[in-house]
């Protein structure tokens, strides 16, 4: 398809960004032809589509059932106190016009689910994952790579963040890592929170947002380094990157496909197994009169050299196939950075292996040295 002329107008708006000798007249004739699904027009959709808008992305499609609501106001800045009660695609592209009236916004005021799937991508190269939730992302992934799109992911969770590239078109009819490559196996919904019930810094949907549009450019515009089979994690307590790098299962790649949607909704089903929790200042207690128990390090080895108070190092990936290392015959605590990995984790063993001893440390580390300085 040959490129699309610029307007004059658009040549004025995009002249600070057609300087870069990477994008030129070219790179942006090439965004203006690009087609783009935003799925989420919440606290990540709301960054990303505002600075594709901005940057000239010719077509973007946004996807979204949702209404306003004043506790999404601290953190999706395209709405105001006037659009509370409001649908969010509606809202969105008044403000997106508003913005950039070149782009062409297609608002779609729908749940993405196995039905609708195929329709919401047709026509689109890139999608971008905006959900809050683990159905909606798994039915993304399988759509994108039976239908051969590419997933610019996202994800956040209290302080943290995490954004990656999938599926991505690296030539000559190969493709990169799936989410399902990443993470082959959805965790119940209960054990990672949603904002609602876990809360979420306001900023920090920006800054992942933010990431997953500056990825899409650079797909569009073919430069740079992609994440492609990196998943970048940022840390806005410590104001920290750092990356984990993954590669395709070509066999797990090959047998992803679409499944039907009471599959997906079954993956935002609750968790029936309850955990125990201990407080850290319970656990300090317990410590300082050096009862007979267990300390289990489920988070990662670069995260244990940052932090560290003793435990034996788990991490939560390998749980499963290290499980006859867990005593059965004392208290066994199981902690990660915020208390989510490690209450996955005791769920699984719960369930796999028949524990009954294990406990975990509510709040995770972040919680514990919020106790330490107050105490």
């Amino acid at each position: 398809m040959s490129a699309e002329a610029l307007s004059l107008p658009e040549m004025v708006r995009y002249q600070r960004q057609m300087i870069l000798p990477e994008v030129g007249r070219e790179g942006q004739e090439k965004l203006k032809q690009a087609h783009v699904l935003v799925v989420g027009a919440g606290g990540l959709g709301c960054p990303a589509l505002t600075y594709l808008v901005a940057a000239g992305v010719g077509t973007i499609r946004i996807a979204d059932g949702d209404r306003v609501d004043r506790t999404n106001l601290h953190r999706q800045p395209l709405y105001s106190e006037a659009s509370v009660g409001m649908r969010k695609v509606e809202e969105a592209v008044r403000v997106l016009r508003g913005i950039n009236p070149e782009v062409h916004l297609d608002a779609w005021a729908c749940r993405v689910d196995a039905a609708n799937v195929r329709e919401v991508l047709s026509g689109i190269e890139i999608v971008v994952d905006g959900s809050d939730n683990f159905s909606t992302k798994y039915l993304l992934n399988d759509a994108c790579v039976e239908m051969d799109k590419v997933l610019v992911s996202g994800s956040v969770f209290r302080f943290e963040g995490q954004v990656s590239v999938f599926n991505a078109d690296l030539g000559g009819g190969v493709r990169g890592p799936t989410y399902r490559c990443l993470f082959p196996d959805p965790p119940s919904a209960d054990l990672v929170p949603s904002c609602a019930e876990a809360g979420v810094l306001g900023v920090l949907p920006g800054v992942v947002g933010t990431l997953q549009s500056a990825e899409v450019l650079k797909l569009v515009l073919g430069i740079g380094r992609t994440l492609s089979g990196r998943l970048l994690l940022f840390d806005s307590l410590s104001m920290a990157f750092s990356e984990v790098s993954f590669r395709r299962q070509d066999a797990l790649a090959a047998s992803t496909k679409i499944q039907p949607d009471s599959y997906y909704l079954q993956l935002t089903s609750d968790c029936t197994i309850e955990v125990s929790q201990i407080s850290p200042a319970e656990l300090r207690r317990r410590m300082a009169r050096n009862e007979d128990m267990e300390l289990i390090d489920v988070r990662e080895p670069f995260e244990k050299e940052e932090y560290d108070i003793g435990g034996q190092l788990i991490p939560g990936s390998l749980l499963r196939i290290n499980a006859y290392r867990i005593p059965r015959d004392k208290t066994v605590v199981l902690y990660c950075r915020s208390g989510a990995r490690s209450r996955k984790g005791i769920a699984e063993l719960r369930r796999e292996f028949g524990f009954t001893n294990l406990v975990n440390l509510e709040g995770g580390l972040m919680a514990w040295q919020v106790e330490a300085r107050e105490n």
